[in-house]
């Protein structure tokens, strides 16, 4: 038997279509393994886009909130004073971290306008901070446009100093009544919280004095106290006191709450 004639190298090749899957075969079941795939991929791309969102926002806002300004959840402790409650105390870390001793290793102090905007608080807060401690603390009285202490205002400042009670912080707040202009008696609460703290500075002689005492003057602008106070431990039980008298004072007083 002759072989089959050999095709010459410029003969037209052929394909052997037998072997080869009918038209429609070859794209049979690819549809849903394609659609399933994009879906993938868009899910995968809009996940992305989303956590790079918020990421990017989380980044912006502890750049706009510093760590130190960022309200921290209060918690009441039950070895502390029945009035450390978190409503006190998250109202106490605002003016510490305002005006007080928190950042800092000198004494600091705050005026009407940074207990406003940098506290944030208003006279109802300042003096939900104020009344629980009438038990623990001295209203320190002066004469009109004074700021020289007395006998009795001296005696009852270092009794209340010395009852610490393992205590952190010391505050003074003082005032002026709304006799005169503002901005004489805001520089009169001023120099009466200043008495305050250089006889504790004279008297105390101790060297951590400056993280101890916050002080605060508020002058006739803000958190005037009314009549009532009166009641309060003062250094002059012995005289009339009425609400401008209240008002020419500055309370002194430990704080027992941990922050």
């Amino acid at each position: 038997m002759s072989s089959p004639p050999n095709p010459g190298p410029n003969a037209p090749r052929t394909r052997a279509i037998d072997a080869v899957d009918p038209p429609g075969e070859r794209t049979r079941g690819l549809g849903t393994p394609v659609l399933a795939g994009a879906g993938v991929f868009a899910a995968l791309v809009l996940g992305s886009a989303l956590f790079v969102r918020v990421t990017v926002a989380s980044a912006k806002e502890r750049l706009e909130t510093p760590a130190s300004a960022r309200p921290a959840v209060a918690v009441a402790d039950h070895s502390e004073e029945k009035y450390c409650t978190p409503a006190f105390k998250e109202v106490l870390q605002r003016v510490i971290n305002a005006c007080g001793l928190v950042g800092g290793e000198s004494r600091r102090g705050c005026q009407p306008a940074d207990v406003k905007t940098f506290a944030s608080i208003n006279d109802a807060d300042f003096n939900a901070l104020f009344t629980p401690l009438k038990d623990r603390g001295a209203v320190l009285m002066f004469d009109e446009n004074q700021e020289k202490l007395d006998d009795g205002a001296l005696k009852l400042l270092e009794e209340r100093w010395a009852d610490r009670r393992g205590a952190r912080y010391f505050f003074v707040i003082a005032r002026a009544s709304r006799t005169g202009p503002p901005d004489v008696n805001r520089t009169l609460s001023h120099k009466r919280a200043n008495s305050v703290y250089f006889h504790l500075k004279e008297h105390a002689a101790d060297p951590d004095l400056d993280k101890q005492v916050g002080l605060l003057w508020l002058g006739e602008e803000f958190a005037q106290l009314s009549k009532e106070y009166c009641g309060w431990s003062t250094s002059r039980p012995d005289k009339p006191c009425t609400e401008d008298a209240i008002n020419r004072t500055a309370f002194a007083s430990w704080v027992d709450c941990r922050l």
